[in-house]
């Protein structure tokens, strides 16, 4: 409970504040059926006319102020619990942005959604409802058992009896739904998980005519999580049952000896009608504090899954970096006896013994079939992955000695799936430098050809784009995020297959802008087309992740086979298209 106690540090005073307050309600529910007990036993007896009103006005101001102190005591217990939750979301949030794609990989997208919202949600609720009744529920039982006790001894031990037996069965109730809910949470995790990757993936699913497939698949997932839930919830909608029938029997075994009292004189009318009042009230605070228990068994589930990413160990980190405070000057990248595996247990190599040099202003193009790990290898410089052997430099420091703030303001990356955000184009263009001036931009945006179509749309910059950059094409996209990334002005531009959507005319002028407002800039630039390649300064040709050639066009058309059957494979195809 350490970890949670900085998140109730700033907003003490409510969380002081809101259960005091709610003992104002306990004092009045506690007082209430006294002073009916007074009106009852000396005003209607005696027909004492001013005795009743006089109690009875007491009794309105004595509500008056029940009120006060339960709207006071609610925003209170609102506050710090909405806070609370604010708080905990936000350092969750950052917490997941400092993950690796290693990390990233161990929880599903779906399953970090819930952890943010449902779970942390789940907590918030549990808090407020225990805040306002951390003192209000245990106050008021003590406060009507002790009255109770104050009128009735003999008639107030039945507490004694029903009292254990209730709170057992409470308790064995609680202990059947929390793994309950435990599980209904991990439900919840896989059917957000298909949602968002049903949405994030709607066109591809629709050009296959996968709807009815995708149907299928959904209702499953729904099917399991009302299934859970309905196991959860069985427990739940068992518990108001068993507590309205201690609540009837209680109340029945009162009225019996409590009327045989008053009718043989040891007990008035007035306290009999209290005393019911007290049955009720010492009830109604046990089901309440069951309400809190059995809902903090769901929240402490939740408790236990954010916590799990709270405690997930970031495994690229800038702990021990000896030159945190060095900016990629020059932009020169070395890799040395490389190799790396995805799974840390698994023989197979994704990139086995890598060596290579690349000077700084260098276009260095980079291909090979699928999967052969071209962009495992790009991956690692701005250290999206850590070698699992050799090292790789950046102007002669190992990127491990580097913050990862500075080491990656030094590289821009254009990656594979090309990510726009809702917004407009400006904004999006403003990724790379937010303080970037509109000359800047319109330049960055004719080197990547993306301002010829910018332009001619209605709003122009200011155009708002959909969440994706759903409403402009695969090319379009393209060249604004290759736009923002020019935009940051990198010692590094890694381009991983970034203009297969573009045509090889605008990919030839995209090329040769390069050649002028990049010239300082060390240039990686992945590809499938061998077209795309060919001029660069050297040309690395991977295979089942090693380098098996290295060199210019004319070198590797010469020395390398594997180059070779590329090149005319692909020389076949445009002869033959």
């Amino acid at each position: 409970m350490k970890r949670y106690a900085k998140y109730i540090r700033p907003y003490l005073y409510a969380f002081i504040l809101g259960p005091i307050m709610m003992l104002t309600e306990v004092a009045g529910e506690v007082l209430l059926p006294s002073f009916m007990a007074d009106i009852i036993n000396v005003g209607a007896a005696n027909h004492d006319v001013g005795y009743i009103v006089q109690r009875g006005l007491v009794m309105i101001v004595t509500a008056f102020i029940m009120m006060a102190g339960g709207v006071l005591g609610a925003w209170f217990s609102a506050k710090a619990a909405l806070s609370f939750g604010a708080d905990l979301r936000r350092d969750v949030f950052e917490k997941v942005q400092t993950f690796s794609f290693a990390n990233i990989d161990k929880f599903s997208t779906g399953s970090l959604v819930t952890r943010l919202t449902n779970d942390i949600t789940q907590v918030q609720n549990v808090l407020m409802m225990a805040l306002r009744m951390l003192l209000r529920a245990p106050g008021m039982l003590v406060g009507a058992v002790i009255m109770a006790f104050v009128m009735n001894r003999s008639l107030a031990a039945i507490f004694l009896v029903v009292m254990p037996i209730l709170a057992l069965t409470i308790g064995m109730i609680i202990k059947t739904a929390f793994p309950r809910f435990t599980l209904m949470q991990v439900k919840l995790d896989a059917l957000n998980t298909n949602i968002q990757e049903v949405l994030t993936n709607v066109r591809v699913i629709k050009s296959f005519v996968r709807e009815d497939y995708q149907k299928e698949k959904f209702a499953e997932a729904n099917k399991d999580l009302k299934e859970s839930g309905l196991r959860a919830f069985k427990v739940v909608i068992f518990q108001m049952p068993v507590m309205m029938v201690f609540m009837n029997l209680t109340t029945l075994l009162v009225v019996w000896f409590g009327g045989n009292q008053i009718l043989d004189g040891s007990m008035q009318v007035g306290n009999l009608t209290a005393f019911t009042t007290y049955v009720v009230q010492v009830l109604m605070s046990l089901m309440m504090l069951a309400m809190v228990l059995l809902s903090s068994s769901r929240a402490i589930a939740s408790l236990r899954r954010i916590n799990e990413v709270l405690d997930t160990q970031v495994d690229l980190t800038d702990e021990g970096a000896r030159y945190a405070q060095a900016p990629v000057k020059r932009g020169r990248i070395e890799f040395k006896d490389v190799s790396f595996r995805y799974y840390k247990n698994s023989e197979e190599k994704v990139l086995e013994d890598i060596n290579l040099t690349i000077e700084p202003g260098q276009v260095v193009g980079i291909i090979g079939s699928t999967g052969c790990g071209k962009t495992t290898l790009v991956s690692m410089i701005p250290r999206l992955y850590d070698v699992d052997e050799g090292e790789v430099l950046v102007d002669g420091i190992n990127v491990k000695d580097y913050s990862l703030k500075h080491l990656r303001e030094g590289v821009g990356m254009v990656l594979q799936k090309n990510v726009l955000f809702s917004g407009t184009i400006l904004e999006n263009l403003q990724w790379g430098d937010e303080n970037a001036s509109e000359e800047e931009i319109l330049q960055v945006a004719r080197d990547a050809q993306a301002d010829v179509f910018v332009k001619n749309l209605a709003e122009g910059y200011e155009t708002e784009l959909g969440q994706g950059g759903v409403n402009v094409s695969g090319g379009q996209k393209q060249r604004l995020c290759i736009a923002r990334a020019l935009l940051k002005k990198p010692k590094i531009l890694i381009l991983d297959d970034s203009t297969s959507a573009v045509d090889t005319a605008t990919e030839s002028r995209i090329r040769e802008a390069f050649s002028g407002s990049l010239k300082e800039t060390t240039k990686l630039i992945i590809a499938q087309r061998i077209t795309s390649v060919m001029e660069a300064d050297q040309i690395v040709v991977l295979d089942e992740g090693r380098i098996v050639g290295l060199g210019r066009h004319e070198e590797l058309m010469e020395a390398c086979s594997a180059y070779r059957e590329i090149y005319d494979s692909q020389m076949k195809e445009e002869v033959l298209a």
